[in-house]
């Protein structure tokens, strides 16, 4: 016991020792260790990666990350010397008014003297209790680009090592548009300070776009840093859209210049290849309140609307594939007007007297609501769940999956179908006015989609985005065009509806969206927008006017679709909407003509340039000067001055000189060579003659 005694009162005073000691060095060693502890860090950083590219479809950067820069001063980094001089004091004295005056022309926004005020804050907070604020202060508010940060860091003071000028800074990653707004709902944005991503393709695509961070050991050492890469980030991939620029860049302007000549609310395009459901160009403007048009909601995909008149196509599709009427079937329209179970239809041209007789094709063409609401509501009137499955067998109530945030797929309901909403009962008026565009909820991406099946032989494609994923040059996925739909209706409907749309441009409602070119096939459509109580007429009436086709007709290559909303009157689908259509079908097109053999010519061959006949002196000398041989037609033509004479072939100006120096009077038309003239050369000149040229 003794012995176990002693060495508990040992070990007791060797834990006080221990607990003194560890007292000892808060208390009265504190300010040493603390010292020691600065001059030796060990921190683990996490390094960002960088974001991946988003490219057009022929590899144009249409959103890119770019470093941006946040610059601050350390006013305690260099303060003293190893003597304790106050070194940095000196250099601050005798170059804050060069930085100041430096910084004001870098950032006109901002005097000199409001910067030497700002900087001289943040110098006092430190001389006066030592913030710590001041030692990150912020030299301008905003990140600046690169540029602009090589230009601050040249200056006097900050272009020192971070430990003697104090001068330092912060890296962000900012995403960049070289096209501008071109495409900007469908490409998206991030949230530059949140480092994440908002909306659109940006969004949808965020885990593959941002790629992984890496990891890195900070250790401070007396005054540096030693970084120790420690696991190394992974770049996000690069993503190979489907947009084509110069046909977004097309479609844009189309819609914008419409909007602005019918005072439009808004305005919808989207452009798809026919055979691969690529979306080559996809348009959402919105008017703002300045008055201009900007890319601020993706109602494509997103605004869900009655589509009126261009979704009678799919009512008569669903007929024409059900075999209950074929294109010779009669319909009675009367004058224009027909009461349809208590409510009166109206076709458009009602107060002309209406189409009287005309069979189904032409009730397409010329988009008559009672040739179509009278062939649905009498072959499924009694059967009107029926209609509905047809309408979700032929596709446009299919949905898309499309990879965009934001989608919203078709309401288009069952007839049995429960519901507490009493505006959404089914009743005896729901199906013909539904055959018409009515009491349906179809975004415009949903109805080309539609479109485009018909155009593709019945078969619906998925609407692609993005063709392929790309890192470091290499593509690590494909994704390949995704069929829907085999066949959305038998090949013999899908053929009589290809010819009726196709009448419809040529002779019925669609004649603006035509081309004389090329043919085009189309439905037009007209809606009255219901307001947010779900009526018609309260104020002025806004109008959904649309144009869904495809070009060329005979060997469909694109489909287009064209929406405006706007309010008042006059309001038309066709004469508003196919305007627009028809600028970006030929717009297209246009890129896709073929020169003739004759334009081509080979580079290092020598040709003779095209010039004018007449006096020729300064062209030969430019010939002989280049030992090119000059053609006979450039001969000097030698004519006595009481003749006329032969001025075909001359310049305007050679001619008229011609013509005037032997007092003749010149009357010129058109442009370009003398092609005839009224007075045949050889013609002996009489006082007051006229002579007309015509140039060509």
């Amino acid at each position: 016991m003794p012995r176990y005694f002693a060495i508990a009162v040992i070990l007791t005073f060797i834990g006080f020792a221990i607990i003194g000691k560890a007292m000892y060095i808060m208390t009265a060693k504190k300010t040493y260790w603390t010292q020691v502890a600065s001059r030796l860090k060990r921190d683990s950083v996490s390094v960002k990666p960088t974001r991946g590219n988003i490219l057009s479809s022929d590899g144009q950067l249409m959103a890119s990350s770019i470093p941006e820069y946040k610059v601050f001063i350390d006013f305690q980094a260099g303060a003293t010397d190893s003597l304790g001089n106050h070194k940095r004091d000196s250099l601050w004295e005798a170059n804050i008014d060069t930085i100041c005056y430096e910084l004001n022309q870098i950032f006109p926004s901002r005097t000199a003297a409001e910067f030497k005020a700002h900087l001289l804050e943040g110098k006092r907070k430190v001389m006066k209790n030592g913030t710590v604020g001041a030692r990150h202060w912020p030299i301008w508010p905003r990140r600046i680009d690169y540029n602009t940060f090589c230009e601050v860091h040249k200056l006097p003071v900050f272009c020192e090592r971070p430990g003697v000028g104090g001068f330092h800074w912060e890296v962000f990653n900012s995403r960049r548009h070289p096209f501008g707004s071109l495409a900007w709902r469908t490409i998206g944005d991030v949230y530059v300070a949140k480092d994440s991503a908002k909306n659109g393709l940006e969004l949808s695509y965020d885990s593959l776009l941002r790629g992984t961070n890496g990891l890195m050991h900070r250790r401070k050492v007396l005054s540096k840093y030693l970084d120790i890469p420690v696991l190394s980030p992974v770049d996000g991939c690069d993503i190979v859209t489907t947009i084509d620029v110069s046909m977004q860049d097309l479609a844009e302007r189309a819609v914008i210049d419409e909007l602005k000549e019918i005072g439009g609310e808004m305005g919808v395009a989207i452009l798809m290849e026919v055979k691969t459901g690529d979306v080559k160009a996809i348009v959402n403007m919105s008017r703002a309140e300045d008055g201009e048009y900007y890319e601020m909601v993706n109602n494509a995909i997103s605004y869900r609307c009655e589509p009126g008149s261009v979704f009678k196509v799919a009512s008569f599709l669903v007929a024409l594939d059900d075999g209950v009427v074929d294109t010779s079937y009669v319909i009675h329209t009367g004058s224009g007007v027909l009461e349809m179970h208590g409510r009166p239809m109206k076709d458009h041209n009602w107060r002309r007297g209406g189409y009287q007789d005309i069979n189904v094709a032409r009730a397409l063409e010329v988009s008559s609501n009672i040739g179509v609401s009278h062939v649905i509501d009498k072959f499924y009137g009694s059967n009107p769940t029926r209609y509905v499955q047809g309408l979700y067998r032929v596709g446009i109530h299919e949905d898309l999956k499309l990879p965009l945030v934001g989608y919203h797929s078709p309401w288009i309901r069952m007839p049995d179908t429960k519901t507490t909403d009493r505006s959404k009962y089914w009743s005896k008026t729901t199906l013909p006015w539904m055959s018409i565009g009515y009491e349906t909820q179809i975004a415009p991406i949903n109805t080309v989609a539609f479109y485009n099946a018909i155009a593709n032989d019945g078969k619906m494609m998925q609407p692609r985005f993005v063709k392929r994923l790309v890192k470091d040059g290499q593509v690590i996925k494909e994704f390949e065009p995704v069929v829907l739909k085999e066949r959305i209706a038998k090949p013999q409907a899908i053929k009589t509806m290809q010819t009726i749309l196709e009448h419809v441009v040529s002779q019925g409602l669609g004649r603006k969206a035509g081309s004389r070119l090329f043919k085009v096939a189309g439905k037009t459509g007209t809606a009255q927008v219901a307001d947010q109580y779900g009526g018609y007429h309260s104020g002025t009436t806004r109008y959904w006017l649309s144009f869904a086709g495809y070009f060329p007709a005979n060997d469909p290559r694109y489909t287009c679709i064209v929406c405006l909303k706007k309010s008042g009157l006059p309001a038309s689908g066709g004469g508003m909407s196919g305007v627009v259509f028809h600028r970006i079908s030929e717009g297209v097109m246009a890129r896709n003509m073929k020169l003739s053999v004759e334009d081509a010519r080979d580079e290092k061959s020598v040709f003779v340039p095209d010039v004018k006949a007449g006096e020729v002196a300064p062209a030969d000398y430019v010939l002989n000067s280049l030992h090119i041989k000059k053609k006979p037609a450039l001969a000097t033509r030698n004519t006595p001055g009481d003749i006329i004479p032969d001025l075909t072939g001359m310049g305007a100006s050679d001619a008229v000189y011609q013509l005037e120096r032997r007092g003749v009077k010149a009357i010129v038309k058109g442009r370009g060579k003398v092609r005839s003239q009224s007075i045949y050369s050889g013609t002996a000149v009489k006082k007051g003659m006229t002579c007309e040229l015509r140039l060509e």
